[in-house]
C-alpha cells in the first residue's frame, strides 16, 4: 500500500476508540482487507474474532476484558474476574466471568476501553453466596482482604449488598468471624 494510502487508513483509524470491532471499523470506512492489512503492518492488534486494538494503546493486562467487553457492550465484569480486578484474590481467573441482562442472551466470544464491573463489596458478597461453586476459601480470603483494606467502614456497604441480594445470613456471621 501507498504512503497515500497508508495515510488514509491511520485518519480512519484515528477516529475509533482504542479498543474496536469490525462494524465500528465498518462505521469509519475500514473493509476487512484494510484491517488486515493494519494487523499485518502491527499497527492494530487483533484481540479476539472481530475485536481489535490499536497498537498506539496503553499496554494492559486485561486484554481479553477489552475483547469480553467490546463484544458484550451491556455485559458487566463480575464474579473471579471483579474479584482478581479488585486485588481482592491471588488467583487468575481461568476464564472472564461476566453478568449479562435478564433477557439477554448470552454472548459468545473467542479469544472497551472501560470495563464494567460490580464493585469490591458487591464481589465479595457474589463470593461469599457462589462459595459452594468458588469455593470457601476463595470467599472468605476475598472478604478478609476487602475488611482489612477498607476497614470498619465496609462493613456498612457489605451489609447493604448483602441485605440487598438476600445473603445477610451468610456474610454477617462470616463478618463477624474475620472481624473477631
Amino acid at each position: 500500500m501507498d504512503a497515500v494510502g497508508n495515510s488514509r487508513l491511520e485518519q480512519r483509524l484515528a477516529n475509533l476508540p482504542r479498543t474496536f470491532t469490525t462494524a465500528q471499523a465498518r462505521q469509519a470506512l475500514l473493509s476487512p482487507r484494510d484491517l488486515a492489512h493494519l494487523v499485518t503492518e502491527a499497527v492494530i492488534d487483533e484481540l479476539s474474532r472481530g475485536v481489535y486494538r490499536r497498537a498506539d494503546a496503553p499496554e494492559t493486562a486485561h486484554a481479553d476484558l477489552l475483547a469480553v467487553c467490546a463484544r458484550a457492550p451491556r455485559a458487566v465484569v463480575c464474579g473471579e474476574s471483579a474479584l482478581a480486578l479488585h486485588e481482592l484474590i491471588d488467583d487468575i481467573p481461568a476464564a472472564v466471568h461476566i453478568a449479562v441482562p435478564r433477557g439477554t442472551s448470552r454472548p459468545t466470544i473467542s479469544p472497551a476501553e472501560t470495563t464494567p464491573m460490580y464493585d469490591a463489596a458487591r464481589s465479595v458478597v457474589d463470593a461469599m453466596r457462589h462459595r459452594s461453586r468458588l469455593g470457601e476459601a476463595l470467599a472468605l480470603s476475598a472478604l478478609g482482604r476487602h475488611l482489612r483494606r477498607s476497614g470498619r467502614g465496609g462493613v456498612g456497604e457489605l451489609q447493604h449488598f448483602a441485605s440487598e441480594l438476600d445473603a445477610l445470613a451468610v456474610v454477617r456471621p462470616a463478618m463477624e468471624a474475620v472481624l473477631a
